[in-house]
């Protein structure tokens, strides 16, 4: 069994926090859940302090392709460190990259959150209407969510297509004029990366409905995919109305 996990990615701290509690030694300094934490905290996702690391001596670091820089996972490793990476396009691809992180982390079975999610994942009913929108993720400049991403899939489930999905890159860099020449039906803003509030965000989007979501239950895949599924789609209700 292994016994000394650091995380460098926040949904699967949650995810291993909640399912093998002790094991988790170190966390970077956006893991915020679950509340109360109790790790040595080794900097961010994308800056970790590869020092402090090493001195945690952990039996395994896992990582995100994503949210993980490939040149520290690599240092890690020539370092004699044993790194796990996941790869989460889509809510399916999430279910099974969090079943072979908490499998090598030493879980005897399957936890019976990540079952519950799955259940509430599968019992969507089909949306009785699909909405257009456009998904910032930062201002200054604006970014979107493009082709391939987790967030994309999960407001895809929900009836919710955003309209960037074929775009080349995954994260494109659009211009405001441009996203509003767009007309989507509908403006999702998430409280993270970028912390869109309801005086900081919606504004820019005159006469368009804006959704402000939870960047945690859009973007984390961990055990807030089990409420991930009422919770966005009663916020995208509210403002569909």
């Amino acid at each position: 069994m292994v016994a000394r996990i650091v995380s460098l990615v926040p949904s699967l701290t949650e995810a291993v926090a909640v399912t093998l509690p002790g094991a988790l030694v170190g966390a970077t300094d956006w893991c915020t859940h679950p509340p109360g934490l109790d790790v040595t905290r080794v900097g961010g996702t994308k800056n970790p302090g590869l020092d402090r690391i090493l001195a945690l001596a952990p039996d395994l670091v896992i990582a995100n392709e994503e949210e993980n820089r490939a040149p520290d996972l690599d240092a890690l490793r020539a370092a004699g460190l044993h790194v796990l990476v996941t790869e989460v396009r889509s809510v399916p691809q999430a279910f099974a990259e969090l079943a072979r992180v908490l499998t090598a982390c030493g879980a005897p079975g399957r936890p019976r959150w990540l079952a519950e999610a799955e259940a509430a994942w599968a019992a969507l009913p089909r949306p009785e209407a699909r909405t257009t929108t456009v998904v910032p993720i930062w201002r200054r400049p604006w970014m979107v969510l493009g082709r391939d991403t987790f967030a994309g899939d999960v407001l895809a489930r929900l009836g919710a297509d955003h309209l960037y999905a074929g775009h080349p890159d995954r994260y494109p860099r659009v211009p405001l004029d441009e996203l509003l020449a767009a007309a989507p039906d509908l403006v999702v803003l998430p409280d993270e990366p970028y912390r869109f509030t309801a005086d900081d965000g919606p504004e820019a989007f005159p006469g368009l409905p804006c959704a402000l979501v939870s960047g945690r239950h859009l973007t984390w895949y961990g055990p807030s995919l089990c409420e991930a599924p009422r919770v966005l789609s009663e916020a995208l209700r509210a403002v569909r109305r």
